[in-house]
């Protein structure tokens, strides 16, 4: 049975323009996620996975910012060409996004009930009292009793302040869920409780999701396929099974080998040399081909597409562009 897309996004590029520079944060990504899936998004700091997403929702502040190509389908509808009242009704009510850091999502003069009660009502029809039991239920869904309903933000540690951020991301029932390094803030044992919650809750109201994170430790538990993401390029894309096997970008490979192994004795993790390119003088034809340990003259000369190698798994390099018809 063919897999329903949820969300399709096609060449979309993103940039910040100065009266200096030009930055290219977002350079022609084409991307998938079908229902009920969670598609991981992995890169640098820098990369653009952040960029991407604020895409997707129009957050993209303008100026600076601004989507100079491409399409982003939301069950068939071209986002893009949606107002901002349009997309208002989108957001928080269709499409939700936890943000990295959950000490500045939430206002700290309003109580925890109030913030959760305002996404509800926004999008719904409730009346105060229907919005206040429905916030309840909220955030005993996400682990938090509701007598706790009426405290501020404060009152709550960092683990928990994330739970409130998901259970406003999850007040209306969404059908997209963007969570953008949900547990960056956090210690690692928090982290893993807040994975665990956001997979569960996933599971439970049948929502599809992209996972921004630069951890693939966090991907392979949590995600179904992953996309690699440099210099504002998908470089690799596959399922997690084929992608963790058998990675075949330089970059992906230099990811995993700078992961550490418990069974391996090695004093020093491989690293990947150099620095990701600046965004505003990103280097002429393959963007990875000045760290890269397999590049070819030929790698500067053309910006490579995305060839498949597998079902469901593609790389952009030229050690994978199929030869011509009737070359040898």
């Amino acid at each position: 049975m063919d897999k329903v897309k949820i969300l399709e996004i096609k060449d979309l590029t993103i940039q910040y323009t100065t009266d200096m520079e030009c930055v290219k944060a977002v350079n022609h990504i084409s991307l998938t996620l079908n229902k009920n899936e969670t598609l991981g998004l992995v890169g640098e700091t820098g990369a653009g996975k952040t960029t991407t997403a604020l895409g997707i929702i129009q957050l993209i502040p303008e100026p600076p910012g601004k989507i100079t190509s491409g399409e982003i389908l939301f069950n068939g509808e071209d986002l893009l060409k949606k107002s901002e009242d349009e997309m208002s009704n989108v957001r928080g009510g269709q499409i939700s996004m936890i943000f990295q850091d959950p000490m500045t999502s939430l206002n700290p003069v309003l109580t925890v009930g109030n913030q959760i009660m305002e996404v509800i009502q926004l999008h719904s029809k409730f009346g105060k009292h229907e919005a206040e039991a429905e916030a309840m239920r909220m955030l005993e869904l996400v682990g938090i009793s509701r007598d706790r309903f009426h405290e501020y933000p404060h009152q709550f540690s960092g683990g928990m302040k994330q739970r409130v951020v998901i259970a406003i991301a999850i007040a209306c029932n969404p059908m997209l869920l963007i969570a953008d390094e949900p547990t960056t803030a956090l210690d690692v044992t928090i982290q893993f409780q807040v994975l665990q919650l956001i997979s569960a809750l996933k599971e439970k109201l049948h929502t599809s999701m992209l996972l921004i994170t630069h951890d693939l430790g966090v991907v392979a538990e949590t995600c179904d396929r992953v996309a690699i993401i440099y210099a504002g390029e998908i470089v690799e894309v596959g399922v997690i099974k084929e992608i963790f096997e058998n990675a075949r970008h330089p970059y992906t490979i230099g990811l995993f080998k700078s992961i550490p192994q418990l069974d391996d004795e090695k004093e020093q993790l491989e690293a990947i040399e150099g620095l990701m390119p600046d965004p505003s003088d990103l280097p002429d034809g393959c963007k990875f081909a000045p760290r890269c340990p397999e590049r070819r003259p030929e790698c500067e000369l053309s910006d490579w597409d995305l060839y498949n190698v597998a079902e469901d798994h593609k790389v952009r390099c030229i050690m994978y562009k199929p030869p011509k018809e009737g070359s040898r």
